[in-house]
């Protein structure tokens, strides 16, 4: 998968727009928007960005798909840690709240 189609598969799993991924990033929406319409590859300071607004690590974003490796930010790691504390009570109340929050 190249550059624009793992930007796309973040944009659809993440319910984002270009426009929003622009803000997000602090790149401008023409960068984003040339990098669909004239197929231009991005650079790694741009990729950076996109990965910032997504958020998600340079790992995860050039990651293919292995269900056996699994690559998790700071952020993440904390809070699998912090998952792991919980019995299955409070599990289940976690993630009704999550669920709570998608709608």
């Amino acid at each position: 998968m190249d550059a624009k189609e793992r930007i796309k598969y973040f944009l659809e799993e993440k319910n984002i727009t270009e426009y929003k991924l622009s803000k997000l990033s602090g790149l401008s929406q023409s960068t984003i928007s040339n990098i669909f319409i004239r197929n231009t590859a991005p650079t790694i300071p741009t990729v950076e960005a996109i990965c910032k607004g997504l958020g998600i690590t340079m790992s995860q974003f050039f990651a293919e798909e292995n269900e056996d490796c699994v690559y998790l930010s700071k952020e993440q790691k904390e809070m699998f840690k912090n998952w792991l504390l919980l019995n299955s009570e409070q599990k289940d109340i976690v993630n009704k709240l999550i669920e709570s929050y998608k709608k």
